[in-house]
């Protein structure tokens, strides 16, 4: 083989490794920039499992607590917390 078609094929692998380089490169930038901007959705709770918390802590003893934390969202009883403020009044159940 002459010197100019080794050195042909040297710059044609030389152009493949960098096309790989660029493609992994654009990979991980993916996989980074999808992790950060990708936020965990929140979990949505249903009456059914806030209940559920409720009652177990209800059994542990905690019922006056509880009613006292339902009392803080301004209402008497589960039914009528609005439900988009079941995880904050979970927040406040689990420290119990």
């Amino acid at each position: 083989m002459s010197k100019s078609s080794e050195l042909a094929v040297q710059v044609k692998q030389l152009k493949q490794c960098g096309e790989m380089l660029i493609g992994i490169a654009d990979s991980l930038s993916q996989l980074f920039s999808s992790d950060e901007e990708k936020q965990t959705p929140k979990k949505v709770f249903t009456f059914e499992e806030v209940r559920g918390v409720l009652a177990a802590k209800s059994r542990e003893g905690h019922t006056a607590e509880i009613k006292a934390i339902l009392t803080e969202f301004g209402v008497e009883k589960l039914s009528d917390v609005d439900p988009s403020k079941y995880e904050e009044l979970l927040q406040k159940v689990e420290v119990m």
